[in-house]
């Protein structure tokens, strides 16, 4: 990363240190609504170019052979960037586990986790938020290819796109302290 011809070192905590700093900014919408995860160099970027704000900061600082900026934890977009909306997230296997609080809908276990089309493809199911669920490997292998009312296997809860703040646990897990006041509750 550069400041002009000079290159910023960061001067945070190392890696695996538990400090708040961390590796991961959250980044808010003009909004103040948290869209996105991404690292501090790209964070520090958006800052040099005044395309952003810090909003919180981290431990330690970011330094340049003539400048120091306090590392950043929450960054604020200067404009309103546009986001897709729930339906048209991309679906992942650790969003659906995410989603589903990595629990099984069929039994609530929490081991060997795998995804269910709850129509199976085969039936002509979708692969779409709607139709996937999080199941443990031995209710999938027991559901098989079977619709639910022929296999008695119904989800807990009713599949759905997962709330926003579901994108932001799987890109970072570990949600830093400074974060908590700009995540909702996920629904």
């Amino acid at each position: 990363m550069r400041a002009g011809s000079r290159a910023v070192r960061d001067s945070g905590p190392p890696p695996g240190s538990g400090g708040s700093g961390g590796s991961h900014v959250l980044v808010l919408n003009a909004t103040y609504e948290p869209i996105h995860v991404c690292g501090v160099r790209r964070a520090t970027v958006l800052l040099l170019k005044d395309k952003a704000e810090v909003i919180e900061t981290g431990q330690g600082e970011l330094r340049a052979e003539r400048t120091s900026l306090p590392r950043p934890a929450v960054i604020r977009l200067s404009t309103y960037a546009p986001v897709p909306r729930h339906g048209r997230r991309r679906l992942t296997r650790r969003a659906v586990f995410a989603r589903d609080d990595w629990t099984c809908q069929y039994c609530g276990s929490r081991s060997d986790l795998t995804v269910d089309h709850v129509i199976p493809r085969s039936k002509g199911g979708s692969s779409e938020w709607e139709n996937i669920v999080a199941c443990c490997s031995t209710c999938n292998r027991r559901k098989a290819d079977r619709l639910p009312h022929q296999a008695r296997m119904f989800p807990r809860h009713s599949p759905r796109p997962p709330h926003p703040s579901v994108f932001i646990q799987v890109a970072c897990p570990r949600i830093p302290d400074s974060w908590q006041a700009w995540l909702p509750q996920a629904a």
